[in-house]
């Protein structure tokens, strides 16, 4: 009976690197993942959990098949046509995104997890089968077994640490992320062209597996691929760290720019009027600005989020003289406003850019007469932003009589507003809410407008001023307040789940 002599392995270097990068380029495609889907269904808890599960999947289940396959056949014949499927499947992610994101838009649970499937699991499939395929190759002896598998799964595993902050870090910084996609996509197509040459050169190596036709064909599908996810619509005309940013102009009123991030209407800005305001809620804020001192007089303003900077230039205009500070996360959303949405800072009106958890905190005490809470994580205010501690800490920062407006958005049955409406409670004596009646009443989704104060608020004059306003507005506070709000939880540092607080 012949002996069938095993696999020879590869160089360790090269064992090493195939390890390293197939684990990289996973981790890429996960990050990239989550800014692909975030324009269709939100950059959410839920649509994270998603995308990180749907790429565990894919390791997992990439993991098995590539250790069956590396015990049926020679690894080394798998490893080049391995990389070359994972280009291919990198290339096609682009225009199944793009072109399913516009059938799948929306929040439904099964629309983000098949979004997120076609974001990542293909690639991430084929690409988890190598590391595997490797192990079997670099096994000598069962004696060597632990630390060969340990030293390339270590290895592996750096591949995908490196991949995770270099994306965070660097790449999504420095190019969108179709060009990281179709970036990563020519470089494991290289690879794999590279590596089967490679090893062809071995006399005894063994044919690629597939026709030429086949192998035609999946060439053929992956530049289609390419071709497509370049040329397919995008919803941004800016792509941000944070947010896939766009500016419509309004055709019915000629100074009209409406900012969308992630493909939800975000700000409303009137060029020619700051005074203009178009959305409800801003309307309901700027009232409660109107009745914080005097008409005109000038006040010192904290705002958390600057989005279109409509507030801020509302108050520009109708308190010259005011200093604002606006607490804004994305330094690129804030270039973006100053290209097309006419922001000017300046002495009264300053921009930081940074987390706004962090930024409130190193604010003076007693120091504003006004804070506006307008930070949003697609329709949700980000967790760390609605907690006690941070309602706590917005408290500090206003003078006694000074007033905290936070928007909230919420639906039916109004889980997510109670539970902030008793969070805010918790640190402020004076609270009150504004929204309509319907929203109060559990019919409808709506914005919300907390406010809240150490001091009793103004709130005859808050009614007035907004009996003003178009739409008819409710101003709920006292005891119908407190019979809203019931036995809702307050939301701490420690607990907070916002994202599970809205209707699925």
């Amino acid at each position: 009976m012949d002996i069938v002599a095993p696999p020879r392995a590869l160089p360790a270097a090269l064992a090493a690197a195939l390890a390293f990068g197939a684990s990289g380029a996973v981790l890429v495609l996960e990050i990239v993942a989550l800014r692909l889907v975030g324009p269709y269904v939100g950059v959410t808890l839920q649509v994270s959990s998603s995308v990180i599960g749907i790429s565990l999947a894919a390791i997992a289940y990439g993991a098995w098949l590539g250790g069956r396959l590396a015990d049926q056949f020679d690894p080394r014949i798998l490893l080049a046509p391995a990389l070359i499927l994972g280009a291919i499947g990198t290339a096609v992610t682009l225009p199944l995104v793009r072109w399913g994101g516009e059938l799948l838009r929306g929040g439904a649970a099964p629309a983000v997890l098949l979004l997120a499937a076609l974001a990542v699991f293909l690639p991430a499939f084929v690409l988890s089968a190598i590391p595997p395929m490797v192990v079997k190759l670099q096994l000598s002896n069962l004696r060597e077994a632990g630390t060969v598998v340990g030293r390339l799964s270590s290895i592996g595993t750096l591949g995908a640490i490196t991949a995770t902050l270099g994306t965070g870090f660097v790449f999504v910084a420095a190019m969108p992320s179709s060009a990281i996609i179709l970036s990563l996509a020519v470089l494991l197509a290289l690879g794999g062209l590279v590596l089967g040459w490679w090893l062809r050169r071995d006399e005894n190596h063994p044919d690629l597996p597939g026709s030429p036709r086949f192998r035609a064909v999946a060439v053929s599908i992956g530049l289609v691929g390419a071709g497509l996810g370049a040329t397919a619509p995008t919803p941004c005309d800016v792509e941000t760290a944070y947010h896939c940013a766009r500016v419509q102009t309004d055709p019915d009123r000629p100074g009209g720019r409406l900012l969308l991030l992630n493909a939800a209407p975000h700000s409303y800005v009137d060029l020619n009027d700051p005074r203009h305001l178009e959305f409800a809620y801003v309307q309901w804020i700027a009232a409660v600005a109107d009745v914080v001192r005097p008409a005109g007089a000038p006040i010192d303003a904290l705002h958390i989020g600057g989005g279109g900077f409509t507030v801020p230039g509302y108050l520009r205009a109708t308190r010259p003289g005011s200093e604002q500070l606006v607490l804004e996360l994305d330094g690129e959303l804030v270039e973006l406003d100053k290209r097309e949405l006419g922001l000017v800072t300046g002495a009264d009106l300053r921009v930081r850019v940074g987390d706004a958890r962090v930024g409130v905190a190193g604010r003076p005490s007693a120091g504003y007469d006004l804070v506006v809470g307008d930070a949003f994580g697609h329709q949700v205010v980000p967790w760390h932003l609605a907690t006690r501690e941070m309602a706590a800490d917005i408290s500090r920062t206003l003078r006694e009589d000074g007033i905290y407006a936070q928007n909230v958005i919420d639906y039916p049955p109004d889980r997510l507003i109670r539970a902030e409406l008793a969070t805010v409670q918790a640190a402020f004596r004076y609270v009150a809410v504004i929204a309509p009646a319907d929203a109060l009443a559990g019919d409808v989704g709506s914005n919300f407008v907390i406010v809240a104060s150490r001091s009793p608020l103004p709130l005859a004059a808050l009614g007035t001023r907004l009996a003003q306003v178009k739409e008819p507005v409710t101003l709920l506070s006292g005891a119908e307040l407190a019979g809203y709000v019931g036995d809702a939880t307050v939301l701490t540092d420690d607990y907070a789940p916002v994202d599970q607080l809205l209707p699925s």
